[in-house]
């Protein structure tokens, strides 16, 4: 039950951050740089695959210097272990949340990479982190078709505690989100 209401209320969170950013944008001055990203992405661990999937709402503000993600790993991540022929558990389907500062560290016509970091929370803990807040890190690309009104990033992610609990594999995943610019 407790997990129910906390999906329902990361839902009704997301439509209404959705909703807001959309009126933001199109009322309020402060906004004219968000961007709403959606996309979708893969777990793993260790450079192998874990199975999960990534499904990632994003909002980025500030020339993408801010960056507010809620996440759904919506599938059950299982690491392989190919020494002993088995697959071990590493976590149920849950959500996450992240708030980071990014920075560019290059800049060349329509491409961008940038760097970030920031804190992430889990609703679940599990065999990859034992706590629900984390340090969130990421390093990704930004590409930015001709026109300016649809823009496409690739990132990498990580999400760990630092080893303030044991365990903390941490949480792997890279996403690919698109923007489209409505204006």
């Amino acid at each position: 039950m407790k997990g129910r209401t906390i999906q329902l209320a990361l839902l009704g969170l997301t439509a209404v951050l959705a909703f807001a950013t959309r009126n933001v944008q199109a009322a309020a001055p402060f906004c004219e740089s968000c961007e709403v990203q959606l996309g979708v992405g893969s777990t793993y661990h260790f450079w192998g695959s874990t199975g999960g999937v990534v499904v990632p709402l994003t909002v980025s503000w500030d020339q993408g210097r801010y960056e507010f993600g809620i996440f759904r790993m919506a599938r059950q991540q299982v690491l392989a272990d190919s020494n002993i022929n088995t697959a071990r558990l590493m976590a149920n389907p849950y959500w996450g949340v992240s708030l980071s500062r990014r920075w560019r560290f290059f800049s060349r016509g329509p491409l961008t990479g940038f760097v970030g970091f920031g804190a992430a929370f889990r609703t679940e803990t599990d065999e990859l982190t034992a706590t629900h807040l984390n340090f969130a890190e990421q390093l990704g690309a930004r590409y930015r078709l001709p026109g300016g009104r649809v823009a496409a990033e690739l990132a990498i992610r990580h999400w760990s505690n630092a080893g303030i609990k044991l365990p903390n594999h941490g949480q792997d995943f890279a996403t690919l989100t698109a923007t489209f610019d409505l204006r």
